[in-house]
């Protein structure tokens, strides 16, 4: 039997200053479902991945900066298409996230960046992977 190596990300953890506002938020504006929640951390479902929300200091994100001094995202989100991509940054402004313009990065697709309460900063794909676009 071939080794098949890593299969999927199931966990991400994020550093947060307040578990239950930044809690509230994710389930608020991006549809996370509360899996489980403490002083400490929250456990949340995001886009098929388990999110640990996890009480920090005000200082830390997951962000980092590239050689050239720009800050720089860590995971990118995906959509199915142009049209969802529109919609998804469409509703995060009306609902007041930050978010960036939507952008050409010169390979397939469009994309645009949003920051959470904790200015932890994410990218939005338009192009599915296909694995799911399979499913």
């Amino acid at each position: 039997m071939k080794h098949q190596g890593l299969v999927r990300v199931g966990t991400i953890y994020l550093p947060v200053v307040c578990v239950d506002v930044s809690a509230d938020w994710y389930i608020k504006n991006l549809c996370a479902e509360l899996s489980y929640k403490d002083e400490e951390k929250a456990i949340l479902n995001v886009a098929n991945l388990s999110v640990f929300l996890v009480k920090s200091h005000e200082d830390q994100t997951a962000n980092f900066y590239d050689r050239n001094g720009a800050e720089r995202f860590s995971m990118t989100f995906e959509v199915d298409g142009l049209h969802a991509l529109e919609a998804l940054h469409n509703e995060y402004r009306q609902k007041g996230v930050k978010v960036g313009d939507i952008e050409s990065r010169g390979h397939a697709g469009k994309n645009f960046v949003f920051y959470d309460l904790d200015g932890n900063l994410f990218d939005v794909w338009s192009e599915l992977s296909p694995s799911f676009k399979e499913d």
